[in-house]
């Protein structure tokens, strides 16, 4: 490696975090170092220290944490040692960050164009309409709907994928040196996830950026990343070159993480009797916008219906027709034969206690000023009408179910958590009103593949202790593989295909079911190379008789 190639170089890095009136180590003296045009790839499970390392990547601590230790060179700047005014000139124009949410990152009082002009304007990259030219190509590289016109929207009216993207664009707005890319595609489904990985990979190669890429998601780093390193506890465990990497890795727990299989559920026999949720002939639309047709599905007692398809298929929006929050235009929700009002505000607390969600993002779902007494308790009080001990009584119960130990944790906040911890906690606090039926949305996508497994065996021992019927949005076919007794198959708001998952996963396949399977990432670098060819000569033909 040559100086002029040296981009980043961190030596003896150490940041520690506050707990009460101690400060505890996260990193404990980690060395990385990044050539211009290199990606490195960053792989732990929750708690590792990946992300704080990313963001120390940028001279940044998040709040109660401090960099305590060590040097951070960027491009030949200490950015320990540099002004607040130089770091805000290298943030957004040398050196961007795509977070894992961006849900909780994006201005709601901004449309997505203004947000995206803000840094190559302000930074002088480019004039405004440059910037929003220059927006509308990256919106069209990402495969966002309408590019034209998708920026001229608010945050809230696109999906959680499509801001996931639109977040990814804004980042490369001003052709940083340096992007680090913390968990881009967890939000994706994976059709939508092989054309933005393939887009940042472009990106990176046609302007030599250099990248971090922070993910839990092996086989999507192997399609990235030049380098991989793997931490642990704030450690390095190990670093090698990908191929090296995944064929010979050295470490017991970097050998554990490949040889993660993951939870699969017993099968269970044949449904009987009467479902518990019924979705029957349901038209759906944001206003003029038609986001459901004709779709119609049940799930029983004791079973879980995973519901897949892309970005904007419309899985969102049938659990939100089913929980009330969207009328339908036509067809209704029926549960346990009884026709449910078309929205909320007419059903009865009753109606309203027996269906459940968990929330994909536990972060922007639990209110971060709420003790976990009061997050798990409000539902009890509110639906069963606990009070006083037995109120206390019954938040310990709920916590001993997620498998956290009532005294360590009844009065933490959530940033006192890890994401896993605040994930069970969504769980408690869907518990607590003793429903029949629970919409899991999203629940395991933003976690590592040893606490997702975890927490799909947790789901799976409560919903046979309980009788729980569950619907399990999804764009991970892994976690459909492993949790689901039937599945939904939507396309555009329409059901393409539905079965019990063996029919479902065996061959032959509906031509979208097919386009959904192919397109799960291998843990093999040439993967992605290898599906994006076999994806342009099948459609070679079809642009030959334009």
């Amino acid at each position: 490696m040559s100086e002029k190639d040296l981009l980043l170089q961190m030596r003896d890095l150490r940041i520690e975090g506050k707990s009460g009136d101690d400060w505890l180590p996260i990193v404990n003296g980690v060395d990385l170092t990044l050539n211009k045009g290199e990606v490195l790839g960053l792989i732990g499970e929750s708690g590792a220290g990946k992300s704080t390392i990313g963001l120390a990547a940028m001279g940044f601590a998040r709040d109660g944490c401090r960099i305590s230790g060590g040097t951070i060179e960027f491009d030949g700047m200490d950015l320990r040692k540099v002004s607040r005014e130089t770091l805000r000139r290298l943030h957004g124009k040398r050196i961007a960050y795509v977070a894992q949410s961006a849900a909780a990152s994006f201005n709601p009082a901004h449309k997505l164009m203004e947000q995206y002009c803000e840094g190559p304007v302000r930074h002088g990259v480019m004039g405004r309409s440059e910037a929003e030219r220059d927006a509308v190509d990256l919106y069209r590289k990402m495969q966002l709907p309408d590019p034209d016109t998708i920026g001229f929207r608010y945050p809230h009216q696109v999906s959680g994928g499509q801001l996931q993207r639109a977040m990814t664009a804004m980042a490369m707005a001003c052709r940083p040196d340096l992007i680090i890319f913390d968990e881009p595609t967890t939000a994706l489904d994976v059709t939508t996830q092989i054309e933005v990985l393939a887009a940042i990979r472009d990106i990176v190669e046609q302007f030599g950026t250099a990248a971090i890429y922070i993910t839990h998601d092996l086989a999507v780093v192997a399609q990235m990343a030049d380098r991989i390193k793997i931490l642990l506890k704030g450690d390095e465990v190990e670093e090698a070159d990908t191929a090296t990497m995944l064929a010979a890795p050295q470490q017991d727990y970097t050998k554990s993480l490949w040889a993660v299989r993951g939870f699969q559920r017993e099968a269970q026999p044949a449904p009987q009797g009467q479902p518990v949720v019924s979705v029957r002939k349901v038209t759906a639309a944001y206003g003029k916008v038609k986001v459901l047709q004709d779709v119609s599905f049940d799930i029983f007692p004791r079973r879980t219906v995973a519901v897949v398809g892309e970005s904007g298929s419309g899985k969102s929006t049938a659990a939100r027709v089913i929980t009330g929050l969207l009328p339908p235009q036509r067809g209704e929700v029926v549960f346990e034969g009884a026709a449910l009002p078309p929205g909320y505000r007419a059903r009865t607390r009753d109606q309203l206690r027996h269906a459940q969600m968990i929330y994909q993002m536990a972060d922007t779902a639990l209110n971060p000023k709420l003790s976990l007494r009061k997050l798990i308790g409000r539902p009890a009080q509110m639906y069963l009408g606990l009070r006083g001990r037995a109120l206390t009584e019954r938040i310990r119960e709920l916590l001993h179910l997620i498998e956290l130990e009532p005294d360590d944790y009844i009065d933490r906040l959530p940033s006192e958590l890890s994401g896993g911890q605040k994930q069970r906690i969504g769980i408690a606090r869907a518990l607590a009103a003793e429903p029949r039926f629970i919409i899991c949305d999203e629940v395991t996508s933003a976690l590592d593949q040893i606490v997702a497994e975890g927490i799909l065996r947790l789901l799976d021992k409560l919903q046979s202790e309980f009788d729980l019927a569950y619907m399990f949005i999804t764009h991970d076919l892994a976690t459909v593989r492993a949790i689901a007794d039937d599945v939904v198959v939507m396309q555009k708001g329409r059901v393409v295909e539905q079965g019990r998952k063996e029919e479902i996963f065996t061959p032959p396949h509906a031509p979208y079911t097919d386009l959904l399977l192919s397109s799960v990432p291998e843990m093999d670098p040439d993967w992605l190379t290898r599906r994006l060819q076999e994806r342009r000569e099948k459609a070679l033909p079809e642009s030959a008789d334009r």
